[in-house]
């Protein structure tokens, strides 16, 4: 082999037919997932508590509305992932990641929005 092919760079194993053990990299990344999601579901709890005190107006249903929303696609990402990791070696997923991303950071301002009503 003269140089990597493409599928070396990204996969050192690739190229020379190396059976991959994906080991506990895997097994971390689906734990982090799983917490991240856990976490979550504290945030929207505790963003949705408004919404059932006496005298709740739409903008507590509205906010409360929106952080399950966001709290149930966060765990739709994070089972999905999950699903794909346990299948195979695990591989960047850029999308993933940055749609993760956002969906915590706006879950993050609506904790906060709620905290300031």
């Amino acid at each position: 082999m003269s140089g990597p092919c493409a599928e070396h760079v990204r996969d050192p194993g690739a190229c020379a037919g190396v059976s991959r053990d994906p080991g506990a990299s895997a097994v971390r990344t689906r734990l982090a997932w799983r917490r991240t999601g856990l976490s979550a579901a504290a945030v929207g709890l505790l963003a949705i508590r408004p919404a059932f005190r006496p005298g709740a107006g739409p903008a507590e249903w509205l906010v409360a509305a929106a952080a399950m929303v966001t709290w149930a696609a966060i765990i739709g990402i994070a089972m999905h992932r999950s699903a794909e990791l346990r299948t195979r070696f695990p591989e960047p997923a850029p999308r993933a990641i940055r749609a993760y991303t956002v969906l915590v950071a706006a879950l993050a301002v609506l904790g906060c929005w709620v905290v300031t009503l």
